[in-house]
């Protein structure tokens, strides 16, 4: 068993992202897949800009909880480009043991409660 790297934690919680959003009728603009380099999604609906920072999140941590600092940030260059800016944090946990990491092809839990408005 091989446990998931953070890039590859980072993709899985932006597919469960991304798929949401599809669902929800966002527009992608831009996508990027980069950990650090924010935001991972910048989408259109309803004719209205979006900002949405993506973060894998690991146990015990609670994925609604975020970094207000950097948050704070986000919405000040939302606001300068006319756009709403929002939190997605996706919590990924082994399926047998919450304690244990997410290992590649095993089953895992998500906790995802949708977007965070800043």
């Amino acid at each position: 068993m091989r446990e998931l790297t953070e890039q590859e934690l980072h993709n899985l919680a932006m597919n469960i992202v991304g798929r949401k959003l599809e669902q929800d009728g966002y527009e992608f603009m831009a996508v990027n897949s980069k950990p650090k380099k924010n935001p991972q999604f910048v989408c259109l609906k309803n004719k209205k800009l979006h900002f949405i920072i993506v973060r894998p999140v690991k146990y015990p941590e609670d994925p609604r909880s975020y970094n207000h600092g950097l948050m704070y940030t986000m919405k000040q260059h939302a606001e300068k480009m006319n756009a709403t800016a929002y939190y997605a944090g996706v919590g990924l946990f082994n399926a047998e043991d919450r304690l244990k990491p997410v290992y590649l092809n095993q089953p895992y839990v998500e906790d995802y409660s949708g977007l965070i408005k800043v």
